[in-house]
């Protein structure tokens, strides 16, 4: 009998292990990266747990079903997906780059979309209160069409308007979510 490694050469000799070359626990992260997901789900889980626990519905509650009952099924929903998520990952399991996806990973990020996205919404949640959901609303989807390319000036600021009116009409009329009318609060 010989005495040798049954483990594969490499360039320079026999294959050292992992833990030996002294990024054991860093490599061990970087294969398992999917658990930050898993602490990002459970993390969350926690929190909306935690707040349907604490929230005050006496004068909500009629009947069996109340308003705890959706964020209690999210809650354990994420915890949920969570765990088998940490299973899986601990188990080998990987995610699958998508193959249909048409990004250029060697192309900067368009950090001019993402910074007039943010004032958009920025805008939008200073001016809600004195404009009403009506016209903030409206410059938050032609903002928003704008910043991601539509170039259509005369259609997409009606098209804004017309999506603005229709869902505060959903909201304030059919659902009985009460959203603020501003000075048009006379006119609608």
């Amino acid at each position: 009998m010989t005495n040798e490694s049954t483990e594969p050469a490499g360039p320079t000799g026999p294959a050292e292990p992992a833990a030996a070359s002294g990024g054991g626990a860093r490599t061990w992260l970087r294969e398992h990266s999917e658990l930050g997901v898993c602490v990002l789900l459970f993390a969350l889980g926690v929190l909306v747990l935690t707040d349907a626990l604490t929230m005050d519905v006496d004068i909500a509650q009629r009947g069996p079903i109340g308003p705890r009952t959706v964020p209690f099924v999210v809650g354990a929903g994420l915890l949920l997906v969570g765990a088998l998520l940490a299973v899986d990952v601990l188990r080998g399991g990987r995610g699958e780059a998508e193959g249909g996806e048409d990004v250029d990973l060697d192309e900067p990020a368009d950090w001019r979309t993402v910074l007039l996205l943010t004032g958009v919404f920025l805008a939008t949640a200073v001016l809600i209160g004195p404009l009403g959901f009506p016209i903030a609303g409206a410059l938050l989807f032609w903002g928003s069409a704008y910043a991601l390319g539509s170039r259509h000036h005369d259609r997409d600021p009606l098209i804004a308007a017309g999506l603005s009116l229709f869902t505060y009409f959903v909201f304030d009329n059919l659902l009985g979510v009460p959203l603020p009318g501003g000075p048009l609060m006379g006119v609608l």
